[in-house]
């Protein structure tokens, strides 16, 4: 059994990352003493490593639940449902990557169409690009 503390300190998080988790459901004191310390088992501590290691590949806290749902009722669930769900990750992943890089091309076009001189910003060729729509999308 480990205190909080213990846990906490074998996992490299903090106490409070162990209460947040705790809050939110995903992780449960295997039992409480009487001075309301916190106490964990074996099985308290391989949930926590999957939670950090799910976190560390981008899931969500809702996405971390429902992969700890289907790893608690494992019979029920097929390597193909873990697949897609993991598959579906991968593509909200890639098209944020690609909202990124269309973010990246904007943002370095209006960089380099400044002259960034000490001028007043009257005519900033920035500013005006943000005021004309049109001239970012192109």
């Amino acid at each position: 059994m480990y205190r909080i503390g213990e846990l906490a300190q074998k996992l490299s998080v903090s106490t409070d990352t162990l209460r947040y988790y705790e809050k939110h459901k995903l992780l449960t004191a295997t039992s409480r003493a009487d001075n309301g310390y916190r106490f964990y088992n074996e099985e308290a501590l391989k949930v926590m490593q999957f939670i950090i290691r799910a976190k560390a590949v981008g899931f969500s806290l809702n996405e971390i639940n429902e992969l700890l749902s289907i790893k608690v009722d494992k019979a029920s669930h097929s390597c193909a449902d873990v697949k897609s769900f993991t598959q579906q990750k991968l593509e909200q992943v890639n098209n944020k990557i690609a909202e990124l890089a269309r973010f990246q091309s904007s943002l370095a076009l209006l960089v380099d169409a400044c002259c960034g001189g000490e001028e007043e910003a009257t005519h900033c060729s920035i500013l005006s690009a943000l005021e004309n729509v049109d001239a970012i999308t192109q």
